[in-house]
């Protein structure tokens, strides 16, 4: 069962109000498309993290869904007037706004499926005037932290989101599910030692079954 939670207004600096806008409008189009069909879906990315509360750095839509409703939401977005693909990555389908603005429809993250109870855990967050699920916090930076690699692991542009949605996380939940990555877990001490986040140290059986 979705949570509905409200968040207050926000103000986007100059330099980037105008892209902002045109990547809100690009989400409302695109979310109140997938909402209107009854699709199952939550907000991911740098979108989910504004809409949570943090300081606006969007650059595309991201939308987590199950496999299976790929085809469903992609034609959904098309009679919407977005522009379709299918890129030979295997994780997630493209759609196309006007100007190009791109959105992602991400049905697997880091080799692991999304799942039909990873979208029940998001919550209903009024996201600039329109009621959206959103990404369950702990879920948010899971998926941020987990595919972190040698050729992917920019802490410093990271932490500014993930400071801003400390106290919605269960620290000890992505801790489990982080200790798989020594890239992740990395950052997490990172967390830790900067008073972020202080996550209990994984039993020797820590549950790392997500999403």
């Amino acid at each position: 069962m979705e949570r509905i939670v409200q968040q207050g207004g926000r103000q986007v600096g100059s330099h980037s109000h105008e892209v902002t806008d045109a990547i809100i409008d690009t989400l409302k189009r695109a979310g109140s498309a997938l909402k209107a069909e009854g699709i199952r879906f939550a907000l991911c990315g740098g979108c989910a993290a504004y809409a949570r509360g943090a300081a606006p750095s969007l650059h595309d839509v991201d939308f987590v869904l199950v496999e299976e409703d790929v085809p469903r939401a992609l034609e959904t977005l098309r009679q919407a007037g977005f522009r379709t693909e299918k890129p030979p990555e295997d994780w997630l389908v493209k759609a196309f706004d006007e100007g190009d603005r791109l959105v992602d429809l991400i049905f697997r993250i880091h080799e692991r499926d999304v799942t039909a109870e990873m979208i029940d855990r998001s919550d209903l967050i009024n996201t600039a005037a329109l009621s959206l699920p959103v990404l369950d916090a702990t879920d948010l930076v899971i998926s941020w932290i987990l595919p972190m690699s040698e050729h992917s692991c920019n802490y410093g542009a990271m932490l500014p989101q993930v400071r801003a949605l400390r106290e919605q996380v269960d620290w000890d939940r992505v801790a489990a599910v982080a200790s798989v990555s020594p890239y992740a877990s990395t950052f997490l001490t990172l967390l830790d030692r900067l008073g972020v986040a202080c996550p209990k140290p994984p039993g020797d059986h820590p549950d790392t079954t997500w999403p």
